[in-house]
């Protein structure tokens, strides 16, 4: 389970958080329609603020570049003030979005079962759902990582056909390499990453797990990435920070593999 698996392509994603306005969220993804490497072979996919959607999903018309969104709320439409439906990000173009992202669940207290419920809203809407899972510095200094990865699979994946995540892609990503300059070793990465794996495994079956794409977010930057994408259960990458800049995020889906080096 530990060898790279060549039906998981590659997927790197930009999130922009709550960044940029229109006008620099419009010039940025023309700087990275030109700067994207061509001819990779994996999928690249941005998460602009919920006001720019449909702005740069316009901008990424023709492009290879696909469009996500940050969140999404499991109703299909009501008295939800803030919310937005599944429904609605397909309306703006969405191919993708993210699902309990640390953020989401440090400061907004979004659940296991919440993550749950956004899945198979996401899932019936046909986009990518991109769902997150990581521990905290306490955490893990505690030696509580594989619990609470654990935990928060089984919480938000448990219940489905197998069939029907199909479109899954998980990302870890550590609380304390988010924003903090620290990176997981391309190690450390690995190690949870293969956890993920087996518990997808003990979830839905071999067969199912060794497809499963698997991301890694916590301050990924060009000088890293090669070392991260070398490893076997690494799939590609959740970017933050270096997503905002063309040319750093470009070089981040530009990785060389091991091969090219």
């Amino acid at each position: 389970m530990t060898t790279a698996n060549p039906i998981r392509r590659p997927l790197i994603a930009g999130n922009w958080k709550m960044n940029l306005d229109l006008k620099a969220s419009v010039e940025l993804v023309r700087a990275l329609t030109l700067a994207v490497p061509r001819g990779f072979q994996g999928e690249v996919m941005v998460a602009p603020p919920f006001t720019a959607l449909t702005v740069v999903g316009e901008a990424l018309r023709d492009s290879p570049i696909r469009l996500g969104a940050q969140d999404l709320f499991w109703e299909e439409k009501g008295a939800f003030t803030g919310e937005i439906s599944a429904s609605q990000l397909k309306d703006a173009g969405c191919w993708s979005v993210l699902i309990g992202h640390s953020e989401r669940r440090r400061i907004f207290a979004d659940t296991d079962a919440w993550v749950r419920r956004k899945l198979e809203a996401a899932l019936k809407a046909g986009l990518i759902p991109v769902v997150c899972v990581g521990e905290t510095l306490e955490e893990r200094e505690s030696q509580r990582t594989w619990r609470v990865l654990e935990t928060q699979l089984k919480g938000g994946l448990e219940g489905f056909a197998p069939s029907a995540l199909a479109p899954l892609v998980v990302a870890y990503e550590p609380v304390w390499a988010i924003g903090t300059g620290k990176t997981a070793t391309p190690a450390q990465a690995q190690e949870a990453h293969l956890f993920i794996r087996k518990q997808a495994a003990a979830l839905y079956g071999p067969a199912f797990a060794s497809g499963l794409r698997i991301l890694y977010g916590g301050s990924v930057t060009p000088e890293n990435i090669d070392s991260l994408m070398a490893e076997p259960d690494i799939d590609g990458a959740l970017v933050g920070g270096a997503s905002l800049k063309a040319d750093s995020f470009s070089r981040i889906v530009g990785f060389r593999s091991p091969a090219a080096r």
